[in-house]
């Protein structure tokens, strides 16, 4: 999450520098949105494992997601048609509460690159407190959308949808555990390794709304783990969802 939110900044500075130059140009219905022909979006919303065995609990509130993407307007058909593709390149952070305190450990009979759910008491004992629990995917993606604008004369004003795709490589997964327990007082473990996931996935993604605010969507064709190296073995893949702001 840091090197999400550094990434953040850094574009975030670099578009302010351009904003500053383009202050006298016209701006968009967002007070004070710079009418710059590019998009930084900051997406949140919540994370899903879809075709899960019954075995496997998520907790809804506590699984979400937070992107941040850059894409670039490219003019389709010729002026006025309403038409653009929005290639881009973005980082993408999945957290996944899973239910009954649980998390996921290596596999002890697959060994590396391989997961199990279990208990964190029966791992850190049974007398403890649990703080926080989750487990965290992070990944480098590469957005591409088809994006249509109802109002074809200007873009900047348009209510638009889209339709697309994107390709993430996963960077860094790891688990965290807060807790606290007479023994130890207070313990914050955090694990980080590849517990068996995909290092590459897939999704048909889905956009509406205005210049400044859109709902999404990210439908994952492959599953989040490699075959048999899961919890379960399970076929589990994600679907994503949630509101969005642009900045420019």
């Amino acid at each position: 999450m840091k090197k999400l939110f550094t990434l953040a900044l850094a574009i975030l500075s670099f578009h302010f520098v351009q904003a500053q130059e383009t202050e006298t140009k016209p701006k968009s219905p967002i007070g004070g949105r710079p009418n710059i022909p590019s998009d930084l979006n900051f997406e949140f919303g919540f994370n899903q494992l879809t075709n899960r065995p019954s075995e496997i609990g998520v907790d809804f509130f506590g699984s979400r997601t937070f992107n941040v993407s850059y894409q670039v307007p490219i003019n389709l058909f010729g002026e006025g048609s309403g038409f653009t593709l929005n290639p881009g390149l973005g980082i993408g952070s999945d957290k996944i509460q899973f239910g009954d305190d649980q998390n996921l450990f290596v596999n002890s009979t697959l060994g590396a690159n391989s997961s199990e759910l279990k208990d964190i008491t029966d791992v850190y004992g049974d007398n403890i407190i649990i703080k926080a629990n989750n487990f965290s995917a992070n990944y480098v993606e590469l957005p591409i959308d088809l994006r249509y604008h109802l109002n074809k004369n200007s873009y900047s004003k348009s209510f638009r949808f889209s339709v697309g795709g994107k390709v993430g490589f996963l960077y860094e997964a790891h688990t965290k555990v807060k807790y606290e327990s007479a023994a130890f007082d207070k313990r914050k473990v955090k694990d980080s390794q590849s517990y068996g996931l995909e290092k590459i996935r897939y999704a048909i993604s889905v956009k509406a709304g205005s210049p400044g605010f859109y709902v999404w969507g990210n439908f994952y064709l492959n599953d989040m783990w490699e075959k048999g190296r899961g919890p379960y073995g399970t076929q589990a893949s994600q679907v994503n969802f949630g509101l969005a702001v642009s900045v420019f």
